[in-house]
């Protein structure tokens, strides 16, 4: 079944982690093979080979560069100049594998059209920009900088404070630069993505934002009682304005009581039935299947080590349908799931080129 996956970081991985993509996973392992500058070195899922075994034929791939404060803790860059900078160098990995023909960029209907009705697995894989922290856009001008480049989805946030939204582990509303920036984003019909945004930036960002929302990699925080997961209060108000939240396999959003560094996918029972756990309470919140689709974040700096037991590359996701289907999803239900729901959200938000 043709897949669509609404969040890997790419190019982070590439230009980072210096992870050449091209190859397989198990060549990109064994490269790294005692390495120990990043925790998930010699067991990453992700590769371009691998997208193209599991039929992943979009992926809303990211840009990602957070400024961070003197005394913050968190790594990032040290002014929003140099945050810009790096998701420019990211930028440019990306044109690089399009002129390799690895990648297509998609920022149009005809382009998303012309994708869909032509992909098979010898082609370039489909790939919507998308910025995850808006910490990098240096003033709300470089928005539309971005918006002409391809960019077409933003989280305004990501982890801790931010300088238009705060995110995970912080708190309070969106600020002054933070409601503009969702204007101009309302403005050009961009997609605003939910996932990352603290509880009170969250509420904010629903009152306020009028255009296409999705969250592309989030979890339930019923299941897993933490800020980065959403209450079901959130889950109903994303219903209500028909958005997509995406399946997240970070295991420690996925089973509680996860232990970084101590607990394992095997010793936790993390496989991929409980991603379809967090799935499913969406689904009976909402009454039906319209609101769920996978958003991997399998290359989010965590590789084997953190992520199900079931998953060895990203191309396993090719055995979700049949889980699904066990469960009493119907095959329509499952293409909704697999991609359906994620291209009802592009096709309403991208121009018409």
């Amino acid at each position: 079944m043709f897949i669509v996956d609404a969040h890997l970081d790419l190019s982070m991985n590439a230009m980072e982690w210096n992870r050449d993509l091209r190859l397989p996973v198990m060549a990109i392992r064994e490269r790294e093979q005692g390495m120990t500058d990043k925790p998930d070195r010699g067991r990453g899922t992700v590769a371009f080979p691998e997208l193209r075994k599991g039929n992943i034929g979009l992926v809303v791939a990211t840009q990602i560069a957070r400024y961070v404060s003197p005394e913050s803790k968190l790594k990032g860059w040290s002014s929003p100049e140099q945050a810009w900078a790096q998701t420019q160098a990211q930028l440019s990995w990306y044109r690089t594998m399009e002129e390799a023909g690895e990648l297509v960029q998609i920022t149009d209907i005809n382009e998303l059209t012309h994708h869909l009705e032509n992909w098979n697995a010898k082609k370039p894989i489909g790939y919507i920009l998308s910025l995850e922290g808006a910490d990098s856009l240096i003033t709300i001008d470089y928005l539309h900088r971005a918006y002409e480049y391809g960019l077409r989805a933003v989280g305004p946030g990501h982890y801790g404070p931010g300088r238009y939204a705060n995110g995970t582990d912080a708190s309070g509303g969106l600020n002054s630069m933070g409601k503009s920036l969702l204007k101009e984003m309302e403005s050009l019909n961009m997609i605003l993505d939910a996932t990352h945004l603290c509880d009170e930036a969250f509420w904010d960002a629903m009152e306020m934002y009028n255009a296409p929302v999705w969250a592309s990699h989030n979890n339930c925080r019923a299941l897993v009682n933490h800020n980065r997961q959403f209450s079901d209060d959130m889950i109903k108000t994303l219903i209500q304005k028909d958005a997509v939240i995406g399946g997240a396999m970070d295991a420690w959003m996925m089973v509680p009581n996860w232990q970084r560094g101590i607990s394992t996918p095997e010793n936790m029972d993390c496989n991929l039935e409980k991603m379809i756990d967090h799935m499913d309470h969406i689904c009976q919140l909402a009454g039906n299947s319209n609101h769920i689709g996978i958003g991997t974040d399998l290359d989010g700096a965590y590789g084997k080590e953190q992520c199900p037991y079931d998953i060895e590359t990203i191309a396993d996701l090719q055995t979700i349908p049949t889980l699904l289907s066990k469960r009493g999803y119907s095959q329509i239900d499952i293409e909704k799931i697999m991609h359906g729901n994620w291209l009802r959200i592009l096709k309403r938000s991208l121009p018409e080129g």
